[in-house]
């Protein structure tokens, strides 16, 4: 792999030395939680425990050397579910069943629970944006769920057993609801918007396909639908932003939900939908190899998750350069970058590794970057 130090360095989102936003809660912080769910404390003092935690957070990401800084999503319990609760009466995150306690297996995947229309009244993540805006020189990412988030999760049935009688009206409200919120950071400065969609790559996954068909949905149809429901809230998002996709197969307490690779999805996945980078889970062999990037076309570019948040062993840098290099036979480098599989968070309580665990992690992610392209 001969790049020329400095030469493929990105002055724009995505950046060599990427994460996916979520970061261990700090312990404190999660006392405080606690505490204001039994009512020992009052909302204003959880805010000051989260304002702090998230400038620590700031403050990490700044001396590791990344290009951007999230708030690790301290303010939320999960990736998906304050989002979605902010949209009306649903739930996207409760768990039919044990998700397996201890070890790293396949975990349940959790239920969706939709009482009301999908409505946009308020911004949601402004006001992180312009926390974090505030307290750093570096670019603020905000990440928010897919708009096919909620259907995956429970399917026709889900959405037509109280708030709705039209499956399309369901799909006009989403895009609106995404649409508005998008509009509503763009207006607010935001630049730099991930988007976590975990379904597509779940659909590789036999035991995934078979779950679909059971409630009555083809696989492949839905990946269709998905598309053109995305690429409908794409088309409407405001230019200034830089919007990429993170896909991975399940990330809860170091738990899965599917496995299998890209390859029966990447051709659709990466020329019909119109989004132009991607982070991709690439930690484990559950994501298959990196033949399916033969499929990424030249104006796109990939993030290739190969440290993974699950586990406490520190990968080593010299076979996660020789990783890029076999990714390197199927997508130029130029329009590759590193990053975690998923976040260390992706629900509240974490993944299975320490917080001095994931600082090495992230610091590797950006040594790496600098190895191979002269900058994170």
């Amino acid at each position: 792999m001969n790049v020329h130090a400095g030469a493929l360095t990105r002055e724009k989102p995505p950046f060599r030395a990427e994460h996916i936003g979520s970061l261990l809660r700090p312990a404190a912080l999660m006392d405080c939680r606690a505490k204001f769910s039994r009512g020992d404390i009052a909302r204003h003092e959880l805010t000051q425990a989260e304002d702090a935690a998230i400038g620590e957070a700031v403050a990490l990401q700044e001396k590791l050397g990344l290009r951007f800084v999230t708030d690790g999503e301290f303010r939320r319990r999960s990736y998906h579910s304050f989002f979605y609760q902010q949209l009306g009466d649903l739930s996207i995150d409760m768990v039919d069943g044990a998700a397996g306690q201890g070890g790293s297996g396949r975990g349940v995947q959790p239920v969706a629970w939709i009482r009301s229309r999908v409505e946009w009244t308020h911004s949601i993540n402004v006001d992180d944006f312009r926390f974090l805006q505030a307290r750093t020189r570096l670019l603020p990412k905000i990440t928010i769920p897919g708009p096919c988030a909620l259907h995956f999760r429970g399917g026709d049935a889900a959405v037509l057993a109280h708030a709705y009688k039209d499956l399309d009206q369901f799909w006009d409200d989403t895009v609106i609801a995404f649409g508005k919120e998008l509009e509503a950071l763009a207006n607010a400065g935001c630049r730099y918007v991930q988007i976590d969609e975990t379904a597509f790559a779940k659909f590789g996954d036999p035991d995934v396909q078979a779950s679909l068909k059971q409630r009555g949905d083809d696989w492949s149809k839905l990946i269709d639908k998905y598309i053109s429901v995305t690429n409908r809230v794409l088309s409407a998002a405001p230019k200034s932003l830089h919007i990429g996709m993170h896909l991975c197969r399940g990330n809860r307490g170091g738990h899965w939900h599917a496995e299998g690779s890209y390859e029966e999805v990447a051709e659709r996945l990466f020329n019909a939908l119109e989004i132009p980078f991607y982070f991709l889970e690439y930690d484990s062999p559950r994501a298959g190899n990196f033949t399916p990037l033969r499929f990424v076309p030249k104006e796109k570019f990939i993030v290739l998750g190969i440290v993974s948040s699950k586990t406490g062993a520190l990968e080593c840098k010299s076979a996660l350069r020789a990783r890029v290099e076999d990714a390197g036979r199927f997508i130029s480098i130029d329009r590759l970058a590193v990053s975690p599989q998923c976040g260390f968070a992706s629900i509240d309580t974490g993944n299975p590794v320490t917080p001095q665990v994931q600082e090495a992690k992230l610091r590797l992610v950006v040594e790496l970057a600098r190895d191979i392209w002269g900058g994170s």
